[in-house]
């Protein structure tokens, strides 16, 4: 009973843990949207952008676990983690903000999220590839219809950017390997942090990342305004938003898997193409789109979400079962063996 009562509320915290990141990362994505391409912003740097989130996020890190000591940095850090999986880590977080943001200067915000969708066969490709997933006929059968929902969908945009197409899904790569390497991270090397910690960790690796681009990509095109007036209190708030999304994505992915983050997303990514089809002018929906999208929806989003979840959480159940049957075990042997030297 008590195992029952506990796997009821484990699932229920992950479940509100999926729900708190697909509100964060639905708003922010047109958070973004609006600062790089509002005329009112006029900041049309998605490296500035991400580098900003970057630097925000480790001085904010640092402000919290050093100078307040609200959170602590947990230890257990070593060298050979660092290199072999926080520096990639920072990598690829940096690749992926990088071009996921440039790509909203070419495509619709709709258009990309249908792009986006393919991100769970990238994941589960790799995690197959990294030993993190295991090959499997249903598996496979979810991610060939994932695709196939992409193709249709993409055969119907009316106004297609290659540019914007290749921009996307280099950020989609990127993306995939980030989150193969946080659940190596978090998982196979047994490294337990909290959020704030990998947060503290990888985002300077991220802002190093973006900082040397961006002297020689848009730090020229700044300087040729003449002037960096630009909105502080609108580019802070969405700093803010981007740090908090970012703490969400570490909570889903230290209770579930990169796959069920990736797979949850496909979710948020059917809210933003049907919420950006009523804010921003540069979307326009066909019939095609919504048919391509929709086999996606209810393949990926619906039967993956909730049946990769539960079969994880019964996994981790029945093992928590089984180590409880065994210690009992082992103290009836150890009573029975101190009963028989007593005789």
């Amino acid at each position: 009973m008590a195992d029952r009562r506990s796997f009821l509320s484990e699932g229920a915290v992950t479940y509100a843990y999926l729900l708190l990141y697909i509100a964060l990362s639905s708003g922010q994505i047109f958070f973004n949207k609006w600062v790089l391409s509002s005329k009112e912003i006029n900041f049309p740097y998605p490296l500035g952008l991400t580098l900003l989130h970057m630097v925000f996020s480790s001085v904010l890190c640092f402000l919290l676990t050093k100078v307040f000591k609200i959170m602590k940095v947990e230890e257990g850090m070593t060298l050979e983690i660092y290199t072999t999986s926080v520096i990639p880590i920072g990598a690829m977080f940096a690749m992926t903000l990088w071009l996921g943001n440039t790509a909203y200067l070419y495509i619709s915000v709709a258009f990309a999220q249908m792009l986006k969708a393919i991100m769970p066969v990238a994941v589960f490709i790799l995690g197959v590839a990294a030993g993190l997933e295991v090959m499997s006929c249903r598996m496979l059968l979810i991610m060939s219809v994932i695709s196939f929902g992409v193709l249709v969908a993409s055969y119907g945009e009316i106004n297609i950017s290659w540019i914007g197409v290749v921009y996307q899904m280099g950020g989609v790569v990127g993306e995939a390997l980030r989150l193969i390497f946080m659940e190596i991270l978090v998982k196979r090397k047994g490294l337990k942090l909290n959020p704030i910690s990998l947060m503290y960790y990888v985002s300077p690796c991220s802002a190093i990342c973006l900082f040397i681009p961006w002297i020689f990509l848009e730090k020229p095109k700044m300087d040729a305004r003449g002037t960096w007036d630009f909105h502080a209190l609108i580019l802070t708030l969405n700093s803010l938003c981007t740090f908090a999304l970012n703490l969400s994505v570490f909570l889903v992915i230290t209770h579930t898997s990169a796959l069920t983050i990736r797979v949850a997303g496909v979710v948020k990514d059917w809210v933003v193409v049907l919420l950006s089809a009523l804010l921003f002018a540069d979307t326009k929906l066909t019939l095609i789109n919504l048919f391509g999208y929709g086999i996606e929806i209810k393949i990926a989003a619906i039967a993956g979400v909730a049946a990769y979840n539960n079969h994880k959480l019964k996994k981790e159940a029945s093992r928590g079962s089984s180590d409880d049957k065994q210690r009992t075990e082992s103290m009836q042997l150890t009573s029975s063996s101190s009963l028989a030297s007593e005789k």
